[in-house]
């Protein structure tokens, strides 16, 4: 009986030993999963570089008005989105409040929300006032390919020939405009 009775006892140490274990590696898992999901995209090599022209493109707005390459103001601000894509949840907010204050207005603002239509409705709703949008359907090349975008969210400042003149997955990576 002593025999049984140490046994049992060990038994239960080991396992409450391996159950505080378990937690401590359950809650590292949690802190790296919220690290993750905190991280953007960093590699330059998914945005097209400063100085660099952007391909030639045509597109509609959601208002049916055309736009292309040609058709950019100075210093245009362009983003770039996702439903469902946590980073661009993020960024949204943001790129409604600089292109609010965009020195053109809602004409030198461009966002492409990539996604079926129903699910690219909220971010149209949201960035219409402030921006023209263009819609564009999960693989197809558009605007995406014309700007060089391999990662959701992006943004792009474009002078009026379509050059580059700063790029990145984050606001903070674009210059502050001169009248903020």
């Amino acid at each position: 009986m002593p025999v049984l009775v140490t046994a049992t006892v060990l038994l239960g140490l080991l396992t409450l030993v391996n159950l505080l274990l378990t937690l401590g590696v359950v809650r590292r898992l949690r802190e790296h999963a919220e690290l993750l999901s905190r991280q953007s995209p960093r590699d330059d090599a998914r945005v097209l570089p400063i100085g660099a022209t952007v391909a030639d493109f045509s597109a509609t707005t959601t208002d049916g008005q055309p736009v292309s390459r040609d058709t950019l103001a100075d210093e245009t601000l362009v983003g770039f989105f996702s439903p469902g894509c946590d980073a661009c949840d993020e960024l949204l907010p943001g790129f409604i409040e600089r292109a609010a204050t965009a020195s053109r207005g809602r004409g030198g603002v461009l966002a492409v929300v990539e996604g079926d239509q129903a699910a690219a409705e909220p971010y149209v709703v949201m960035l219409s006032p402030v921006a023209r949008v263009v819609r564009q359907t999960p693989g197809t090349p558009g605007l995406i390919a014309a700007l060089g975008v391999g990662a959701l969210p992006a943004v792009y400042l474009l002078d009026g020939q379509g050059r580059v003149t700063a790029s990145g997955h984050r606001l903070d990576e674009l210059p502050v405009p001169a009248h903020a």
